[in-house]
């Protein structure tokens, strides 16, 4: 297997990277190798793949500072000391091997979850995870379904979230009668000083597993990929981030699963541009529309639309269509929008049309430089 490159190179950083810097090359990046802006190109599809997976581990502070100070590894659920998980020694019971069976979940889940010793048992909310989703313009504009695939914390299948081998359980743990804490007593200058720790036997879980199950190794928990259907609201703007309920990694303990983050970054348009709800679209005209008038079609988000131009335009003039701009994000209506026109200024003229425009010129009192030099030679 190719080794992994390190996170900050895939997204073109230094180490000293902010968080800012961090997003934007993500984004950026992002947009580049896109599928959908590269299809079929499966060098860009890997590419954006390595680039989320850095992402997700850079834009997390806890997965950032295990990165930073023990790379690949620290981030590696599989991984623990470098010697994997040995023989379940933490579980309590086998194994010559000593871990603590809440490190390992806490650094599944992230980290900095809280809770200790005194709370090893209480259900805990699962993890949450983060996902950037690239949308297109009329698809912020009006919404859409998308789907996005991230990786996540999941009860492991074959124990059913137990961690025991099927057809076993765990037994009670015989130090703490179940309840993950034992009673310490200690001598000090102020007398006996009597304490509640974690219990050393069963790593305060209150259970121990003699036969762990074969695929989440005892931890009743799996990382896996997951395809989620997410629903995008008219009115999206680049940058904005999506909150989906229950859809990030499963809780502890029976605790509520964590939520998915989705933001989004919006493809730019070759046509409009946007401010707000407003859409903004650059029309040229001829100098023959602009002085006579016309009816032109006009690009919209819902197609083509005619106008009408007052003869005597001047560029720049910008025009209002109500109601063709960006949907409401709170479903209140749409936008207008924005139509400034552009003159083109005609050019290889025949000798004609020059004649005729130097009539007008004359006939309007202006001087041009053709004029201007039959004025100086008479």
């Amino acid at each position: 297997m190719a080794e992994k490159r390190d996170y900050y190179e895939a997204l073109e950083l230094n180490k000293n990277a902010s968080e800012d810097d961090i997003k934007k090359a993500f984004r950026q990046l992002a947009k580049q190798y896109h599928p959908d802006v590269n299809p079929g190109d499966s060098s860009a599809e890997s590419r954006f793949k390595e680039i989320n997976e850095a992402y997700e581990v850079l834009s997390d502070p806890s997965k950032k500072s295990r990165y930073d100070q023990f790379g690949h590894a620290g981030v590696d659920p599989n991984f623990s000391g470098g010697s994997g998980f040995g023989g379940f020694g933490g579980f309590g019971g086998f194994g010559g091997m000593s871990f603590d069976f809440g490190d390992i979940i806490d650094t599944i889940l992230g980290g900095g979850r809280g809770g200790g010793a005194r709370n090893r048992n209480a259900p805990r909310k699962g993890e949450r995870v983060y996902a950037e989703l690239l949308i297109t313009f009329e698809e912020a504009a009006f919404g859409c379904e998308k789907e996005v695939t991230v990786q996540r914390i999941e009860h492991c299948d074959d124990c059913e979230g137990t961690g025991c081998e099927e057809g076993t359980t765990a037994e009670t743990c015989s130090n703490c009668n179940g309840n993950g804490v034992v009673m310490m007593q200690q001598r000090s200058g102020f007398g006996i000083i009597q304490s509640t720790v974690e219990c050393p036997n069963c790593s305060g879980r209150g259970k121990i597993i003699n036969h762990p199950c074969q695929k989440c190794r005892g931890l009743g928990l799996v990382r896996k990929n997951k395809t989620i259907q997410v629903s995008i609201p008219g009115g999206i703007d680049d940058g904005q981030t999506l909150s989906v309920g229950g859809e990030g990694s499963a809780g502890i303990n029976g605790g509520e699963s964590g939520d998915l983050y989705v933001t989004v970054s919006i493809i730019p348009h070759s046509v409009f541009e946007r401010d707000r709800n407003a859409v903004l679209v650059t029309m040229p005209i001829s100098f023959v529309q602009a002085s006579l008038g016309a009816d032109i079609e006009v690009p919209t988000l819902d197609g083509k639309v005619k106008y009408t131009i007052p003869e005597g335009t001047q560029t720049g003039t910008v025009f209002r269509l109500r109601g063709k701009g960006i949907q409401n994000l709170r479903g209140l209506g749409r936008g207008d929008q924005f139509v400034t026109v552009t003159v083109s200024v005609p050019t290889n003229l025949s000798e004609e049309q020059k004649d005729l425009l130097r009539q007008f010129a004359t006939s309007s009192g202006e001087e041009t430089k053709d004029t201007k030099k039959r004025r100086r030679r008479k």
